[in-house]
């Protein structure tokens, strides 16, 4: 491990702290929601006496987070949710601020849960996930943490699917909260958020044209909508394979063209996996791409491109820039991986603007407020936050815009719960 140590926390390199500050201030700057609820808890600190274990990519945003945890009274201990994901300046500078963090980019996967047990050392009282691995590791290897932790929220949609399907089995020891389902994180960080970021991370990687090129999208869920919104924009000619028979009609009708991924493998240009499943691009998509077609993944996990079976069908590789490597084919044709199949929005770029992470991460604080307060009332489960948390939030969001909307009269309220006026 290549990494600075200290007692209570390991990074890349310390020195890199003012770099971090300034990329924090400056996503401080324009986050008013989560700013908003620092400044109203810092003085009387809610979450004191929460140990709270996070597991959530270590940005710029994410630190934003992680201080205003800190200024409502909660001890935060913190690890990277993506081995490519980790701003080094950003958790160098949570490092020197005395979080005990233990996220550097390009961890191994022995590295990675290595630093998931240092941040549960802290015995948490509750977690924070994204992508629930933290979670699992509890689970699987700590279940000796049960009797202390309070609850758990959960950021992601792949994470949430996996949490009910857990909760289903009796297996999920302690009440989570689903903050990927709130309103204000699902329809804005999952759309808007994912397409721009997406986008921007293979510019990055490849500073490739997007207009006039088929630009491929696996998975028309809100995170797939939200990357086809962003490349029809730049003027790419859409495809969008799917296996939901509704999604599929959706995107026909929001204009994008629908085929099977057979078939759409052969007319790609560039390529976004963002399904949350394994295997979506596999041996048979490969052998009927076009020379210098582009591979990407925007979905939590890396085995939506099965990069085994592509190394089956490789001569050579070379790294192109960073980011990118250059897969040579045994015929010649030459295909194009991005971040090593891993989150390119993260990998490749700086993740979600601050903008929409501003809300997702208000979610995150609201839920570390919900489960500190009634988290042993809940019960074990997947749990909502309140519909009321979600339209604050969006109130404060429009606020801090400057944007005005109508309230409803009293007459209308009542109006529209009366069911004994007919036509």
């Amino acid at each position: 491990m290549t990494t600075a140590t200290e007692t209570n926390y390991k990074v890349a390199d310390l020195s890199l702290a003012a770099e971090g500050r300034l990329l924090i201030d400056w996503a401080e700057s324009r986050m008013p929601v989560l700013m908003k609820l620092r400044k109203k808890f810092e003085k009387t600190k809610p979450l004191a006496g929460q140990r709270i274990t996070g597991c959530l990519h270590v940005t710029k945003e994410t630190a934003v987070l992680i201080r205003t945890l800190k200024a409502a009274g909660a001890e935060v201990a913190w690890s990277g949710c993506n081995p490519l994901s980790t701003h080094d300046a950003v958790a160098a500078a949570l490092a020197e601020e005395g979080i005990g963090i233990y996220a550097w980019y390009g961890q191994n996967t022995e590295e990675f849960y290595w630093s998931i047990d240092r941040t549960l050392d802290q015995k948490p009282t509750l977690t924070l996930d994204d992508g629930a691995d933290l979670i699992f590791r509890v689970h699987n290897t700590h279940p000796e943490l049960f009797e202390g932790i309070i609850g758990g929220s959960e950021e992601t949609t792949t994470g949430v699917h996996r949490l009910r399907a857990m909760a289903d089995d009796g297996k999920l020891e302690y009440p989570v909260i689903a903050v990927n389902d709130a309103e204000t994180k699902w329809d804005f960080d999952n759309v808007y958020g994912t397409g721009q970021s997406t986008l921007d991370g293979i510019l990055r990687a490849t500073s490739v044209l997007l207009a006039g090129k088929n630009l491929v999208v696996a998975g028309y869920g809100h995170c797939g909508k939200g990357c086809a919104m962003r490349a029809k924009g730049m003027g790419a000619n859409v495809i969008a394979t799917e296996v939901k028979p509704t999604a599929a009609l959706k995107a026909t009708l929001e204009g994008v063209r629908v085929l099977a991924m057979d078939e759409a493998a052969k007319e790609g240009d560039v390529f976004i996996t963002a399904t949350g499943m394994k295997d979506v691009l596999v041996k048979r998509h490969f052998d009927s791409m076009k020379d210098g077609a582009v591979v990407c993944n925007t979905g939590h996990y890396d085995c939506e491109i099965n990069i085994e079976d592509l190394k089956s069908l490789t001569v050579s590789t070379r790294e192109m820039r960073d980011n990118c490597v250059e897969y040579t084919l045994n015929d010649g044709r030459r295909i194009y991986v991005l971040a090593d199949g891993r989150l390119v929005n993260l990998a490749a770029a700086e993740g979600h603007p601050s903008e929409v992470m501003d809300m997702s991460f208000a979610n995150q604080f609201q839920a570390m407020m919900m489960l500190a307060e009634k988290g042993v009332e809940l019960g074990k489960g997947v749990h909502e936050l309140p519909e009321e948390l979600d339209q604050q939030i969006a109130g404060i969001k429009l606020e801090s815009m400057g944007i005005q909307i109508d309230e409803l009269t009293a007459e209308q309220i009542s109006y529209a719960t009366d069911y004994s006026q007919g036509t």
